[in-house]
């Protein structure tokens, strides 16, 4: 996924393709999905579903009325199921960057088994790159110049050492099936 837009598009597909929700219940599912760290805002929720329901991925229908509004409830279409499928088959490096991989995550099980494994070893290799630079700014870095950067690295170091270790377990599992 080239964008933020693309990356909003497949999960609200995602969750589409699981049942019909409202506005406010996709927005509660989505920030799930992206993180406590990403505002999503009604201000880019609702017009990425006004896109999907002109590009007819997604339907719009009122229902009853609850505290003097209308609700709207988004159900997928065929042309939407085609498009997440599009998008989930396609595995570009976005899938494994920070930003894409939990979004890519969330709809897994959909997901074939030799998409799952590109994405986890993209994922390792962009970690395990990460951990390198960080080690070896650790290692080189003069004690105590100051401490609390030097606590950062080190638990951010701890961190990709902690994921890198669930994603090889991730991808070992993934060869059992």
């Amino acid at each position: 996924m080239r964008s933020r837009a693309d990356s909003l598009e497949f999960a609200l597909l995602g969750l589409l393709s699981e049942s019909p929700l409202h506005g406010y219940e996709l927005r509660k599912r989505l920030m799930a999905i992206f993180g406590p760290f990403r505002a999503l805002s009604f201000s880019v929720l609702y017009p990425q579903l006004k896109r999907m329901v002109i590009a007819e991925t997604i339907e719009a229908k009122e229902i009853g009325v609850t505290s003097r509004r209308t609700r709207i409830v988004y159900t997928i279409t065929k042309k939407g199921l085609k498009r997440f499928d599009e998008l989930n088959g396609s595995v570009t490096a976005d899938a494994w960057e920070d930003e894409g991989f939990g979004v890519r995550f969330a709809f897994f099980s959909p997901t074939t088994t030799m998409n799952r494994v590109r994405i986890l070893e993209g994922r390792l290799r962009k970690l395990q790159e990460k951990a390198e630079v960080l080690r070896i700014d650790l290692e080189s870095q003069p004690q105590g110049i100051d401490k609390y950067l030097e606590e950062w690295r080190r638990f951010s170091f701890e961190s990709l050492e902690r994921e890198i270790a669930w994603l090889e377990g991730m991808i070992k599992n993934e060869g059992k099936k």
